[in-house]
């Protein structure tokens, strides 16, 4: 019996405001950009250096046109990273223990917002630093629908990789 492996992630988020209320759910898949991809091919087969730790972003609404497979973080002419939230740094995703064909993480990754945004998706990297370009992007997604938020709302990412 063979199996095909088909990496695939899938964003789960609820949003809620100031008084804790749930504002909505957002569910949706994400894309594996060719960089991310290559750093997984290269780690297992090739003697890579394992990146161990990554972080969350927003993609915000504004200028935003199309997320590409090419994307790297230092060159995604689509969009633009929003980091209206209070977090000094990119929150960090911590996986948990992989079992049946995924990995998610233990806690929800909370962005705790602090302006009145628009957003467009979410992305992944190796670098905590907010705006910052170097690092490997792992991957992007966009939202179903633009999703906005106020001062005071909060996101809480489940992120889960499966194949």
């Amino acid at each position: 019996m063979k199996t095909n492996v088909g990496l695939k992630g899938r964003f789960q988020i609820e949003h809620r405001n100031e008084a804790g209320e749930l504002v909505g759910k957002y569910d949706f898949p994400n894309g594996i950009v060719d960089v991310g991809l290559n750093h997984i091919l290269e780690t297992e087969f090739n003697g890579g250096t394992p990146i161990t730790t990554w972080y969350m972003a927003l993609i915000d609404n504004g200028s935003f046109s199309a997320l590409a497979n090419a994307d790297t973080m230092s060159s995604h002419a689509g969009w633009i990273e929003n980091d209206d939230y209070t977090q000094a740094t990119r929150p960090e995703w911590t996986a948990g223990t992989a079992a049946t064909r995924a990995i998610t993480n233990a806690s929800t990754v909370d962005f705790s917002i602090n302006a009145t945004v628009t957003l467009k998706g979410i992305f992944i990297t190796s670098v905590s630093t907010k705006n910052g370009t170097t690092g490997t992007l792992w991957s992007t997604a966009a939202f179903s629908a633009n999703v906005s938020a106020v001062n005071g709302d909060t996101l809480k990412v489940t992120y889960t990789v499966s194949g």
